[in-house]
């Protein structure tokens, strides 16, 4: 009696891409599948304002409490024989898609954001790739500029080309950030008590997002950002501490003396920032991130501190002004009860009932007051400013008692 032998069911492609996305190698599907990985947090957010705290397990021994359901990776969209290359706006038709779920679409895990598919990465990094290509390409092939009356508006011409080649594509992020993180301005809760709780989410969920379009898009660092920052174009430029190192340069000097105390001054700098001679690089990179946050939206900086430059702008900074009454006088805050003078800035309002309201758990304020301070620190608030001074100054004293 003969044996039947079953044929192994044909596992069939799920697309065009099917094809191309398995011959991937196992590490590019790592780094596609990790590159939306990043932040902390505890609760989801929609960029709307709507926000949805997690729902905590039964701490019943008899239960092992289970992990939620993850997003399935958003696949590749269709193009036919369009090339996302061709244009920044078919460039970023292309984009668009993948950073809105990256960075605005909710998710139960706001420590992670939403995946997106290997194949949908991997196009993603060639548009990109192809983009600069084509245009460093198209900026070196321009003729040379002719000795005529013409000379001045066909040299602009060449520099608006010169320009173009990764400029526009960061600004357009610049403005993405500026936008998402307005939103969420914009979502803020009217009452001060629900305030620093509304933040920490939304800021959570926000650096997850940036983080992972950050190793998405990291060419732009690599193109765009290094060239930039080469050219005195980054968070501390040779104007910035020419006057302090001009003090003290000689006529003598050699350019290896000059560039000794340049390098210098920008560790002050670091210093004020939390770095230490001699610290560790991952302190000097801790530190300089939160300089470039720090910095105006005139200088270039990488792609993971763009976003909080923008949170602190359109979010963070809004929340701290002083608003203002008619002909420019500042409005005043009535003391509830004849108590002392209240705050004036909204986040300081909030963070004062936080830390001085009665009842409620010391330990969660002292998380609050914490994710708070590394929130105003990462966004480059300064070490100076009152609210970072308060809210150090409580961690310190729950410390010591």
């Amino acid at each position: 009696m003969s044996k039947k032998k079953s044929k192994p069911q044909e596992s069939s492609s799920a697309g065009p891409s099917g094809s191309a996305s398995a011959s991937t190698s196992s590490s590019s599907a790592a780094n596609g599948a990790a590159s939306s990985a990043s932040g902390s947090g505890s609760t989801s957010y929609t960029t709307n304002g709507a926000s949805s705290s997690s729902i905590a397990p039964s701490a019943s021994s008899s239960s092992v409490p289970k992990a939620p359901p993850s997003a399935p990776p958003m696949p590749n969209p269709a193009t036919g024989s369009a090339n996302p290359a061709a244009s920044l706006p078919a460039l970023w038709g292309y984009l668009q898609p993948a950073l809105d779920h990256i960075v605005r679409s909710p998710t139960n895990t706001p420590t992670k954001a939403p995946p997106i598919d290997v194949a949908y990465h991997m196009g993603i990094h060639t548009a990109v790739y192809n983009y600069f290509t084509a245009q460093s390409e198209s900026t070196n092939n321009v003729p040379p500029v002719p000795k005529t009356v013409a000379t001045t508006a066909a040299a602009f011409s060449r520099y608006e080309k010169g320009k173009t080649s990764g400029t526009d594509l960061y600004e357009q992020l610049d403005r993405y950030y500026a936008d998402t993180a307005r939103e969420i301005f914009l979502g803020t809760p009217h009452d001060d008590a629900s305030l620093v709780h509304y933040l920490i989410p939304c800021f959570n969920r926000f650096s997850a997002g940036t983080q992972s379009v950050h190793r998405l898009l990291n060419y732009v660092n690599r193109h765009y950002v290094k060239r930039a920052v080469d050219e005195d174009m980054g968070w501390l430029r040779l104007a910035d501490v020419f006057d302090a190192v001009a003090k003290s340069i000689q006529e003598d000097d050699t350019r290896d003396q000059i560039q000794k105390r340049l390098k210098e001054r920008r560790m002050e700098v670091l210093v004020k920032w939390g770095y230490h001679e001699g610290g560790p690089p991952e302190l000097l990179a801790q530190a300089e991130g939160y300089a470039e946050a720090a910095s105006t939206v005139d200088r270039v900086i990488p792609l993971s501190t763009l976003g909080y430059r923008r949170f602190r702008t359109e979010c963070i900074d809004p929340l701290l002004s002083v608003p203002k009454g008619k002909k420019g006088k500042k409005k005043k805050i009535p003391n509830p009860n004849n108590g002392p003078q209240m705050p004036k800035g909204r986040l300081a309002r909030a963070v004062k009932e936080l830390l001085e309201g009665e009842g409620g758990n010391v330990e969660e304020r002292r998380r609050l007051a914490g994710e708070l301070a590394i929130l105003l620190r990462t966004v480059g608030v300064r070490a100076d400013h009152p609210l970072r001074k308060k809210l150090d100054k409580y961690d310190k004293f729950i410390v010591e008692t």
